[in-house]
């Protein structure tokens, strides 16, 4: 998983939308750190570095050490609030983790081995259908992604989530079906190429049976005149 991050943060006293407004002028985004049987917190933090750790592009994922009142609590980033037309953070829910919590996390997949895919060499196109995976993790243990291999798989073949192998700490978020994650296609351009070779073969058995048709009618007429 990723390291934990930091971010500092101070407590606000005053909530609502002027004083979120005001805020936002001075660089600071508000937010509320919640859970874990405790109150919630209000903070706010300074955008920039909110900015900064979001653009690493694992920051949902990761564990954030909130440094707020000289203490420093863990938590997982639940949501960004990001403003219609500039998609600059205007809000954060932080979810403060407990001892050995477990949540609920979304984990991009990354596909390995393709050169070792018989389906892929052979022109197949993979058509990822989940390209993150819903998962239960113990908060401690969250993986930065689900690395899966298609070796050995043929156009055709399906990936189900019984076939992928979990970290330790992780189950599937969903459990009451073995859902589809990629399939192995042929791609459109083979598909017609195929279908041409079939209207090809259909247009030459029509032709030899449209000869045979006309030979026994020349027989035919033959036979008539002797």
């Amino acid at each position: 998983m990723s390291d934990a991050l930091t971010l500092p943060a101070e407590t606000r006293d005053r909530a609502g939308k002027g004083a979120s407004r005001a805020l936002r002028r001075e660089g600071r985004v508000p937010a509320v750190i919640y859970g874990g049987k405790e109150e919630p917190i209000t903070i706010h933090v300074e955008e920039r570095e909110l900015i900064r750790q979001l653009d690493m592009g694992h920051f949902m994922n990761s564990i954030i050490e909130i440094e707020v009142g000289g203490k420093k609590v863990r938590t997982l980033p639940k949501d960004v609030a990001l403003h219609p037309v500039t998609d600059r953070p205007e809000h954060v829910d932080f979810l403060r983790l407990a001892k050995g919590a477990k949540v609920d996390v979304s984990v991009p997949v990354v596909f390995v081995d393709e050169e070792e895919s018989p389906g892929l060499k052979k022109g197949g196109v993979l058509n990822v259908v989940r390209h993150e995976l819903e998962l239960v993790c113990e908060a401690d243990k969250i993986p930065n992604e689900i690395v899966i291999s298609v070796k050995g798989k043929e156009v055709g073949d399906s990936i189900h989530i019984s076939e992928v192998d979990l970290p330790e700490g992780s189950t599937s978020a969903i459990t009451d079906r073995d859902f589809t994650i990629a399939t192995l296609v042929a791609p459109s351009a083979l598909k017609k190429a195929e279908g041409a070779e079939g209207e090809d073969e259909v247009t030459e058995t029509e032709v030899i049976e449209q000869h045979a048709e006309t030979v026994e009618g020349e027989d035919d007429q033959v036979v008539d005149g002797e």
